[in-house]
């Protein structure tokens, strides 16, 4: 199995990621000492690119990173790759869903999650994914579970609970996460690469 140093630092993305590669990758935790990697680039694809490069080269280990962004489409596509920064760049959780239910009084909620996941090799082969998850915001938060946008947002194949109100297993069938990995996963398995 592929040993693969997972890039991530957020932790709930991090518990996503093992439960979705596990048998796949024989996954390992990103160095504690490893500092902060500025996530600057204008693509979630060149945003992965940036983890994945600092991790490789920490480590000298593949490096598995994603990046992902909420399409609104009132809001013409934003907050994209500035997610998780929507509020501010000290912005939590909390702080970007409140924006966004302010955001989108009175306008059109409907959106799209947008997944990219990347494994990037030593030697600079990568193999890249994505996944998309549409849906609409909600009209307030509901439910205790996950994390980010999560309490706010319904996908569209659902059965109209936000993911915060799903369990693990559900949200990981419909979200563009689940569906980034496992198409991943299956590139894998159809490639067959080696570090």
């Amino acid at each position: 199995m592929l040993r693969a140093v997972c890039a991530s630092a957020n932790p709930h993305k991090v518990a996503e990621i093992f439960d979705l590669m596990g048998g796949v990758i024989d996954l390992q935790p990103r160095p504690a000492d490893l500092g902060d990697v500025v996530e600057d680039a204008d693509t979630l694809v060149d945003n992965a690119r940036l983890k994945a490069v600092a991790v490789c080269n920490a480590t000298g280990l593949p490096a598995l990173a994603d990046d992902t962004g909420l399409e609104v489409d009132a809001l013409n596509g934003a907050p994209g790759v500035r997610t998780a920064r929507f509020a501010g760049e000290q912005a939590t959780d909390a702080d970007n869903r409140a924006k966004m239910l302010r955001e989108l009084d009175g306008k059109t909620r409907t959106c799209r999650f947008r997944t990219v996941a990347l494994l990037r090799f030593p030697d600079g082969r990568e193999v890249i994914a994505e996944g998309v998850c549409e849906g609409s915001i909600a009209e307030a938060e509901i439910g205790e579970r996950g994390f980010g946008y999560d309490p706010i947002f319904i996908a569209r194949d659902g059965d109209g609970r936000t993911f915060a109100q799903m369990t693990v297993d559900e949200k990981h069938e419909l979200s563009h996460r689940g569906k980034a990995f496992r198409a991943l996963s299956q590139l894998l398995k159809n490639d067959s690469p080696t570090a």
